[in-house]
């Protein structure tokens, strides 16, 4: 136990140090934007230097934005996801403080990509260690919770005022190239983990009570059972539908490998579902 949560704790790390080097090393020096709450705080804090006599970094704007849906997410989601979560925005924040806002090359484009594909490294493998990077992740997994909401509308709209906002301030060509940036950072996403919102596990196994057991102790998911038949072995099995949001694929696979290492998964794209989607 002690190991496996030593191992989040470096891929957290790890995670948040891509994310700081993409900042730091393309993304400010180019004045391209990042997505989400990092593109909002690299926003803002541009904007202060620009037209403040004062100026706040983007680290602090980072960590300060954060802090109150840490809050929320504390209350509503629980306490590891939301502790690991914030662990990763503290670090980014550190390493957005300590390493140099240095510029690698002159070139937009380059900076476009590399930003985005190392930046959605760092955002890839902290979610599939069952971790985010704060801001929009948390408030999406709060409103899956809640209610079943287009989450994904949320992010187009804070992206889309990002690109607006910084098009209108700072010139349109450097909007266009955050959207270069946002593409190569969800393609990365996508082949790393998944950039759909909700998914669809069906689980072929021979310990169906146990594993439902295990599932419902860890995750508020209902969870549909259908009888099933080995097609080579005649051999009488269960097969497990479950629907669950990106943020808990990682908790899955951690249950199934505990409880039954040789139960067949397939994980695919849920475009949208109709009734309830959880389990009070």
């Amino acid at each position: 136990m002690l190991w496996s949560q030593t191992q989040k704790f470096i891929i957290v790390l790890i995670g948040a140090l891509l994310n700081a080097i993409a900042m730091n090393f393309f993304l400010i020096p180019a004045d391209v934007y990042a997505s989400g709450f990092a593109g909002i705080s690299q926003l803002v804090s541009r904007i202060t230097i620009e037209f403040t006599p004062f100026s706040i970094s983007t680290g602090t704007l980072l960590l300060l934005l954060n802090i109150p849906v840490a809050i929320l997410g504390w209350r509503k989601i629980g306490k590891s996801f939301t502790l690991y979560s914030f662990i990763s925005v503290v670090l980014m924040s550190l390493f957005l403080e300590v390493l140099p806002i240095k510029q690698v090359s002159e070139d937009l484009l380059l900076n476009s990509v590399f930003g985005g594909v190392i930046a959605a490294l760092g955002v890839g493998i902290t979610l599939k260690w069952g971790a985010s990077t704060g801001g929009l992740d948390i408030i999406a997994m709060i409103l899956s919770r809640m209610k079943d909401k287009p989450v994904g509308t949320y992010f187009f709209l804070m992206n889309a005022i990002i690109i607006l906002t910084a098009g209108f301030l700072f010139g349109w060509e450097k909007a266009l190239y955050t959207l270069v940036t946002l593409y190569a950072s969800t393609r990365v996403i996508d082949a790393i983990h998944t950039r759909h919102v909700k998914l669809t596990a069906m689980i072929i196994t021979k310990k169906a009570e146990d594993l439902k057991k295990a599932i419902h102790s860890k995750l508020v998911r209902g969870i549909t059972t259908v009888p099933a038949k080995g097609g080579f072995t005649n051999e009488d099995k269960d097969l497990l539908l479950i629907v669950i949001t990106r943020y808990e694929l990682y908790d899955l696979e951690r249950i199934i490998k505990e409880v039954d290492p040789n139960a067949f998964t397939n994980i695919v794209q849920t475009t949208g579902i109709f009734g309830f989607f959880r389990k009070d």
